[in-house]
């Protein structure tokens, strides 16, 4: 699959604990991904930036429960409904009833980090006389990556010897000796910067089964699901003296308190997500007398995310905050009842008329869990004075005339004392999810489906196929398709489709809230996402999300010259209304500060809890179109050497380029504008050789990401990053029946993405983490595989 891509994000909230897949240059919530041909269930991490995706967590399941995966490559909501804009991808479970399969897998990054450990199994055994159960499970466990450098920006720098002016505050809290004493403790993960960049750590359990039972020659009942329990955490970004978060604090007594008490060298909040994911589905089907074959099934899948964060404060709470905080839990869930029926009429045609039809119904519904009380309480100082020492005309009121007799500095006068200092409420980097945004949000929904086809000639192939869903919170919408196949010759044909598809938004993207520390213009900043429909956002003129809907265009053409087996495939995918999150809106309690003045007042009529130290808020929005085009190129070869074994040469190249088609400037600022079109690279190609020889297989395969170009501070600093390959090498040899074992690297040479100039990767981040091309070295593994 050329255009398939699977992303992995460091420091990214929730997002770097989910494994969503997608194709064709659009979001992940634009591929449909169904298991055993059944639609699976989303994850409860609705990504923050973006689109906003929410898509199902492809890593709950274990790759030994695989028999095979179908791709369908154009877009298919006329069958299948909301989602597939932009494919399908069917993960079909093994199916045998008898065998047992061990796998161990364990490796490391050349930089000696990042080690992991897989160990997998599959059972096959016979259920009854005329059934199979089929089961899998896996233990993972992975150490985290850094690729950093010490923080050290214009605005702070954590390394006397840093290319900036060492700049901690003499004279603070013992000075710079003690702040470079508490420097090794202020990021408790694995690495000796403050501000690690890498992948998580996390560890895992998982288990899937398959299981069928004929109960006569037309009637099979089945069901299969899964559980899955992982743990994953990163770290946040630096919290250094001066900042905003780690600042002087007058306290009731007069005294002055500052977070450095607590944190000496400053901290880094360390987050961390248990991810529970649950999924069973069961069915029968068969055929009646008269022929109609049908398929009755109900499933039920929940994905729960419980959010721990340690290593913070509530700034807001001075002396008295905690260091650690539970802030909340997100819960994402689906049940759905659906029949699937299909009958063959005979015909005048080359084959009979195949008419598929049925109906569904689905309930989702998304939960946001509301935090424990400490992880989003106002503290006191989150208003200035808020021991009432000074009157409002900067003099000492009789609490203040009483703290100053016991010896305090206090000074009403000076509008610089720490009697007036505000900062951040909840715990810092992730703030708890307070009641007034601690809701659930559900909705149902109905379908209506056909698709009818059949060989018209010997040669032409024809489908067409409608869909009608009504959900209870948005109107209905009817989706068309039709597709087509010519054969030209046994070796060569034409294929086609025209189709429109929508999505609708989901649960989550309706409900979901953030406040976290972000990056809008290259410097961070605590930023609020808020729902599109809720009030909040609606104060800063938002307004409710809308489906997004998408025309599909596909031709291409298949082709077998000798050996050679040749697929190309162009497409073209219009979506309108496309879902994303507006450009960072600045905030500020500076009356001069013109818009961004106004942004604070909405944000404080609205009873946002300190907003009065948010720097940003976004919200998301139906507020562009945009398109995705391109081609997709699949060819294999097999070479024979005769006694030297044979090999077998395969090819995939993808073209992608993305535009808009509205004007986004009212939504989306010059910067993201440019990201979206030239972040990801246009040319993407994976070439493969794998040749056999007895009972030895060697896999060479180079993978190619071409150039592409991402901007900061709005275009006027633009970074062109080259071309790059890398290369994977692998060893496979069967001792015997039984055994077999393989090794050998993935990017053997090493390379990496050139580092990153602009200001996105600031803070000691080395290189774009959201880029697709991965930045953590080579990687070297063994394996040893066992079958029964």
């Amino acid at each position: 699959m050329p255009s398939f891509n699977l992303g992995r994000q460091p420091i990214s909230d929730g997002s770097s604990f989910i494994r969503p897949a997608e194709l064709r240059g659009l979001p992940t919530d634009k591929t449909l991904v169904l298991v055993n041909s059944k639609r699976r269930h989303r994850s409860a991490l609705v990504s923050i930036g973006g689109s906003g995706t929410q898509g199902p967590d492809i890593s709950t399941i274990p790759s030994i429960a695989l028999k095979n995966i179908e791709v369908l490559r154009d877009g298919a909501s006329a069958q299948y409904g909301s989602d597939a804009i932009a494919g399908v991808i069917n993960f079909i479970l093994k199916d045998a009833d008898d065998g047992f399969s061990l796998s161990i897998d364990s490796g490391e990054f050349s930089e000696g980090d990042g080690a992991q450990t897989t160990v997998q199994a599959n059972l096959g055994l016979p259920l009854g006389e005329s059934g199979f159960i089929n089961m899998s499970a896996e233990i993972s466990e992975a150490d985290a990556t850094s690729r950093s450098e010490q923080y050290c920006e214009s605005w702070f720098c954590a390394d006397p010897n840093g290319a900036h002016p060492y700049n901690i505050r003499s004279g603070q809290n013992g000075g710079d000796a003690a702040f470079l004493a508490g420097l090794p403790s202020a990021n408790i993960g694995q690495d000796d910067v403050v501000n690690p960049w890498g992948q998580p750590n996390q560890e895992a359990a998982r288990f899937f089964f398959n299981a069928g039972y004929q109960i006569d020659a037309d009637t099979e009942a089945y069901a299969f699901g899964n559980i899955s329990e992982s743990e994953s955490d990163g770290g946040f970004f630096y919290r250094y003296p001066g900042n905003g978060t780690i600042e002087d604090l007058r306290e009731a007594d007069g005294g002055i308190y500052n977070p450095l008490e607590k944190y000496p060298g400053g901290f880094t909040p360390r987050f961390f997500g248990e991810v529970s994911d649950f999924s069973l589905l069961g069915g029968i089907r068969g055929s009646f007398d008269n022929g109609l074959n049908y398929d009755f099934s109900g499933r039920t899948g929940e994905s729960e995310i419980r959010y721990t964060l340690a290593n913070t404060i509530n700034p807001s709470q001075g002396r008295a905050s905690q260091q650690s905080f539970k802030p909340g839990d997100l819960i994402n869930s689906e049940t759905q009842f659906q029949a699937d029926f299909n009958y063959e009429f005979e015909s005048s045609f080359a084959s009979p008329v195949l008419l598929a039809f049925g109906a569904s119904y689905m309930d989702e519904s998304y939960e946001v869990v509301q935090g424990e009380l400490n992880s989003y309480v106002a503290g006191p100082h989150a208003t200035p004075d808020p021991f009432g020492l000074c009157n409002a005309d900067m003099t000492a009121s009789t609490a203040g005339m009483n703290v100053i007799a016991g010896g305090s500095t206090l000074d009403c006068a000076n509008s610089g004392d720490p009697v007036y200092q505000v900062v951040g409420v909840g715990s810092n980097g992730f703030p708890g999810f307070s009641p007034q945004f601690s809701e659930k949000y559900e909705r149902s929904s109905t379908a209506l489906f056909a698709d009818v086809s059949a060989d018209i000639t010997d040669n032409l192939f024809l489908q067409g196929a409608i869909r009608y869903e009504d959900y209870s919170d948005f109107d209905a919408e009817t989706v068309v398709k039709v597709a087509g196949l010519y054969r030209f010759t046994d070796n060569f044909a034409i294929r086609g489709s025209i189709g429109t598809g929508f999505r609708a938004p989901t649960p989550g993207q309706q409900g979901t809230i953030n406040v976290s520390t972000r990056l809008p213009n290259g410097f961070p900043v605590a930023t609020g996402l808020f729902p599109a429909g809720g009030p909040v956002a609606q104060a800063l003129g938002a307004t409710p999300l809308t489906p997004e809907t998408s025309t599909n265009y596909t031709i291409g053409f298949t082709a077998n010259i000798a050996e050679l087996d040749l697929t190309v495939d162009f497409y073209r995918i219009n979506l309108d209304d496309a879902t994303y999150a507006i450009s960072t809106r600045d905030v500020s309690t500076d009356p001069t500060s013109g818009d961004a003045y106004q942004n604070f007042l909405l944000l404080d009529n609205a009873g946002v809890a300190g907003a009065n130290s948010i720097g940003g808020v976004l919200y998301f929005t139906n507020g562009f179109d945009v398109s995705s085009e391109g081609v997709d190129i699949v060819a294999s070869y097999p070479l024979n050497w005769d006694s030297a074994g044979s090999t077998n040469l395969s090819v995939a190249l993808s073209y992608n380029k993305k535009a808009f088609e509205s004007d986004p400037s009212a939504f989306r600022n010059e910067e993201a504008q440019f990201d979206y079109v030239n972040y990801n690279p246009n040319w993407r190609g994976v070439f493969t050789a794998a040749h056999d020889i007895n009972d030895l297989r060697l896999t060479a395969r180079a993978s190619y990401w071409g150039e592409h170009e991402n901007a900061n501070s709005g275009t006027s600093r633009r970074q062109v990053q080259d071309p790059t390959w890398f290369v994977d090498l692998e060893a496979q040899y069967q001792i015997n029946d039984t055994f077999r074992i393989a090794a050998g690297g993935r990017n053997v040479f090493d390379e990496y993405p050139a580092k990153g100039n602009v200001g996105d990767t600031c803070c000691g981040r080395l290189y774009e983490s959201g880029t697709v091309v991965d930045w953590n070295g080579s990687y070297w593994f063994a394996r040893l595989t066992a079958d029964f």
